[in-house]
């Protein structure tokens, strides 16, 4: 892709698209968190309803956004954005390490930039600390749980504990109180952990997860945090921030 000549006033160092369902409230606050100067990021929406999720109509759920996701990538590439971070996470761990990988090189021809996985960016993340015991906290329905959990252990790592909220819509998500996610992860936590996933870009867990790294000793990767962080080094940026989690600290 060219750039624009001249760039963004605000985006001239990068300017990157994020995919999200229509229903999300908790992407763009988090990532824009996590922005640096000269790099803007731009959201595309995936419509959908917040219809009821359970066991029984939980594939009808990521079908649907899986059926927006081109629709909502084509919309953000009119902004001229350099790549695109798809913010889905169940989407990005479904059918294991061959699913994502053809999801991505999907994406990514269709949209003709590079594509990050919020997958691929736990996955980085938590290889850049060294770490392959985890524990993960998901909002997501046993189904879904199964994904992330079979796509983690293809990827190599040991899911020593996983906590599935099973959130009953997709707004339902983003009410998640900060309390819960701290104690849920406190729940998980044993000698055998050496790290904590948060999964769901729907789940304000940045904050909280930035602060239990605190507490807790060890390292604690949102989701939303991880892909932004994953698409600013894919670009050459090495920023570092405070207080956002030690990621952007010291990788």
């Amino acid at each position: 892709m060219t750039r624009d000549t001249p760039p963004d006033a605000l985006g001239a160092r990068q300017k990157i698209g994020v995919v999200v369902p229509s229903t999300n409230t908790i992407v763009q606050p988090e990532t824009d968190a996590v922005r640096v100067p000269g790099v803007t990021f731009h959201l595309g929406r995936i419509p959908i309803s917040n219809k009821k999720i359970s066991t029984d109509n939980f594939l009808d759920h990521v079908a649907a956004m899986r059926a927006g996701i081109e629709v909502a990538a084509d919309q953000v590439m009119t902004a001229g954005v350099d790549s695109l971070i798809m913010g889905v996470a169940l989407e990005a761990f479904w059918g294991g390490l061959d699913g994502s990988e053809d999801l991505k090189t999907k994406l990514s021809d269709h949209a003709g930039v590079p594509v990050i996985l919020g997958s691929d960016a736990v996955a980085s993340g938590l290889r850049a600390f060294g770490v392959s015991r985890i524990a993960v906290l998901t909002p997501h329905m046993p189904k879904g749980d199964e994904q992330v959990r079979n796509w983690l252990s293809e990827a190599g790592f040991d899911v020593v504990a996983l906590k599935g909220l099973e959130c009953p819509s997709p707004r339902a998500i983003a009410q998640v109180p900060e309390s819960r996610i701290r104690a849920e992860l406190q729940a998980m936590d044993s000698p055998d952990v050496e790290a904590f996933v948060q999964v769901g870009t729907n789940l304000a867990g940045a904050a909280v997860c930035a602060e239990a790294e605190r507490w807790m000793n060890k390292p604690a990767l949102a989701i939303n945090t991880v892909s932004a962080w994953a698409a600013l080094r894919a670009a050459g940026i090495q920023d570092k921030l405070s207080g956002r989690g030690r990621i952007f600290e010291e990788h």
